[in-house]
């Protein structure tokens, strides 16, 4: 298997990616990283049985913009990286797991949960890398440090993620930073902070000619976001049939069925997303877990709809407070979507004018420029 570094070379040679020196920088580094890691490889738990430890290798945060090639940079990576033991999850369904893992280690017994839970996490990785990391509360700000402190400086795990951040914007201005401050300290020290923040988005130079509102419903507005999906996520429409799917966790051992979902990109309808039963908690999770989201089917809301219109409200909320790019099929521009009914003082109305304007400032060159993540 050729390493990552060839692998990209391969595409530039291709014409399938164009050359740019920090994404040439970062592959090299990460090529640096594999080589480390298949010289330092143990056979597991037969070395820890006989108390031989694994040499620490310095992980990569790699951090920048939307667009740059992170997540190409990341695929590549975990792809060609020729060891057993590696596993590649998003910052937000990691943080998930913890939670509910520290759930189970504290039932256990009375102690600190911190070092038996990082030896769990760790029994079957060797190279931890992660998609996004970002941090949105004061819980996991808390859960961090020492987490990551003893999976990196007691397990020996090689940590590689990506961010739209450097690491002394995580978690600014939020409540009790202080308390995260050791994580920053962490990753400066245990990590190479390498940038990838130049000034093209290539994601969305994919998608010149491509608008994010398309209307009307009917077969080319269908056609126009299937060529999203597939410009942003790189996957080959002659292999449509088999998108992969996802199931969201929402929380409290709900999930959402998520159709097609791909990179950060998911694609849902607006049936299954304000046709049902759901609440801002469920919004909030698919925007903290998808840069870019599809919708579909977005139909013109009369009197009869107002609590899908409600519910569409509380949404697009949660897209535009995390700064997530939408694209939309729908009946109708904004403006039309909730038309006035006969009671001039309908609240509703007056919730939805303020969602056309965020749905109009969505889909601007300066709202698409913005990296992934709360506001």
């Amino acid at each position: 298997m050729t390493g990552v570094l060839a692998r990209y070379e391969a595409l530039i040679a291709g014409g399938e990616l164009k050359p740019d020196p920090d994404q040439r920088i970062a592959a090299e580094r990460l090529q640096r990283l594999q080589d480390e890691l298949v010289a330092a490889r143990e056979p597991g738990a037969l070395a820890r049985l006989f108390g031989r430890e694994q040499a620490r290798v310095r992980g990569v945060y790699l951090w920048g913009g939307v667009g740059r090639g992170k997540s190409m940079l990341m695929d590549l990576f975990h792809e060609t990286l020729p060891i057993r033991r590696k596993r590649r999850v998003h910052f937000h369904a990691f943080m998930l797991e913890v939670d509910r893992l520290l759930r189970d280690e504290r039932k256990k017994e009375a102690g600190d949960p911190i070092a038996p839970l990082a030896a769990r996490l760790a029994e079957d990785v060797r190279c931890l890398a992660f998609d996004e990391m970002v941090v949105k509360n004061t819980a996991d700000a808390m859960i961090m440090s020492r987490l990551f402190t003893a999976l990196i400086c007691q397990q020996n795990v090689t940590v590689v993620t990506t961010s739209n951040r450097p690491p002394s914007d995580l978690y600014k201005d939020g409540l009790n930073r202080g308390l995260f401050l050791p994580f920053i300290a962490l990753i400066e020290r245990e990590l190479d902070v390498l940038p990838l923040n130049g000034p093209l988005d290539y994601r969305l130079h994919r998608l010149a000619g491509i608008g994010t509102w398309h209307t009307p419903l009917g077969p080319e507005a269908t056609e126009q976001v299937r060529e999203v999906f597939f410009r942003l996520t790189d996957y080959p429409p002659e292999d449509a049939a088999h998108v992969p799917s996802a199931k969201l966790d929402l929380g409290g051992a709900r999930t959402l069925h998520v159709p097609k979902s791909l990179k950060g990109v998911g694609v849902f309808s607006f049936k299954r997303l304000c046709g049902e039963a759901r609440g801002a908690a469920d919004y909030l999770a698919i925007a903290q877990h998808y840069q870019a989201v599809i919708i579909v089917g977005i139909p013109v809301m009369g009197p009869d709809m107002r609590n899908e219109a409600a519910r569409f409200v509380t949404l697009i909320d949660a897209l535009y407070e995390n700064n997530v790019k939408l694209f939309a099929a729908a009946a109708a521009e904004p403006e039309a979507l909730y038309p006035a009914g006969a009671n001039e003082n309908d609240a509703g109305r007056f919730e939805f004018e303020r969602t056309v304007s965020r749905l109009k400032e969505m889909q601007s060159a300066e709202y698409l420029a913005q990296g992934h993540g709360a506001v």
